[in-house]
C-alpha cells in the first residue's frame, strides 16, 4: 500500500484519476479491454470529473461494476447510486458495459446476475474511498473479511447513514435506508489495482484510523494495507490525524 498526501483536492483528483486512467489504459493495451469497478459518494465528485475528461481511453472497451445501492430506492431518486453513475461516469462516457445493482429488486436476484457477471474475469483497477466509520462500499463496522461471496445484503449502521444525511443525499436520518447491496471485502481486494480517494478534514479520524493502525474489521478500510498495489490518495486534511510514522510503516507516504 502506498499513501499519497496531496496539499488541495483538486490536486488529489487530478494525481488519482491520471493513475485510474493510465491503469485503464494499460489493461486495454495489453488485453483489449478493461474491467473496473467505479466508487460514488461526494468525495468521488472531483476525482471522476477529471477521469470522464482523460484522453486515450476508448471507453467501448471498459466494463464498468457498481460497488453499492441501496436496497429499495429506485434509480429515480436523487440518491440512488445506479443514477450517480449513469450522470457522472456512464453517460458522459458512453460506456455500453455496465452492470448496476437495481435496489427495486429483490437482492438475491440482484446478487445472483452481478456475482455472476463479476466472477468471467479478473478486474484492472477498482476505484474505493473511505467512510466516515472507515467503511469500505457499504461494509460497515464491524465488516466480514472473510466471505468469498461476490455481493452481500448488509445493514447500515447509524454512523453511515448519518453521513449520507449529512453529504445532503436525504432530507432526514428516517429516509436513509436501513439495508444495502454490497460488493464484499474480498471482492475488493481481488483487484489487480485499488485507487482509493479519500479527501476531506470530516475523513480524518477514520483515515487514522484505517491507515495509521492494524488490520482490522472495526477499521474496514484498513484491510487495504495488505493490497500489493493499492494506492491511497489523501489531501491534507484527510490526513492530518496520520502520524508519519504510521504512514511509513503501513506503505510509503508521499507528500506530494
Amino acid at each position: 500500500m502506498n499513501i499519497k498526501v496531496f496539499s488541495s483536492k483538486a490536486e488529489l483528483a487530478e494525481a488519482a484519476a491520471n493513475d485510474a486512467a493510465s491503469s485503464i489504459r494499460a489493461a486495454t493495451r495489453e488485453r483489449g479491454e478493461a474491467r473496473i469497478i467505479a466508487a460514488t459518494g461526494a468525495s468521488q465528485f472531483a476525482f471522476l470529473e477529471v477521469l470522464t475528461r482523460a484522453t486515450g481511453i476508448d471507453w467501448t472497451r471498459v466494463e464498468m461494476f457498481h460497488l453499492d445501492e441501496y436496497v429499495g430506492l429506485s434509480e429515480a431518486a436523487p440518491a440512488s447510486f445506479c443514477r450517480y453513475l449513469r450522470e457522472r461516469l456512464i453517460d458522459k462516457v458512453g460506456l455500453s458495459r455496465y452492470h448496476l445493482l437495481d435496489g427495486t429488486l429483490k437482492p438475491e436476484v440482484t446478487i445472483e446476475r452481478v456475482s455472476a457477471e463479476i466472477r468471467k474475469a479478473p478486474i484492472d483497477v477498482a476505484f474505493v474511498g473511505v467512510g466516515e466509520n472507515g467503511h469500505l462500499a457499504f461494509n460497515d463496522p464491524p465488516a466480514d473479511l472473510e466471505t468469498e461471496e461476490a455481493y452481500i445484503v448488509v445493514d447500515l449502521d447509524e454512523a453511515c447513514r448519518r453521513q449520507q444525511l449529512g453529504e445532503g443525499w436525504f432530507p432526514s436520518l428516517d429516509d436513509v435506508p436501513r439495508r444495502a447491496i454490497s460488493m464484499t471485502i474480498r471482492q475488493i481486494m481481488k483487484a489487480k489495482r485499488i485507487v482509493c480517494v479519500a479527501p476531506d478534514a470530516r475523513k480524518a479520524p477514520a483515515v487514522a484510523a484505517c491507515f495509521g493502525g492494524e488490520v482490522s474489521p472495526m477499521a474496514p478500510a484498513s484491510i487495504l494495507q495488505q493490497h500489493p498495489n493499492a494506492t491511497i490518495y489523501l489531501d491534507a486534511e484527510s490526513a492530518a490525524l496520520l502520524p508519519r510514522a504510521d504512514a511509513g510503516s503501513a506503505g510509503t507516504a508521499q507528500k506530494q
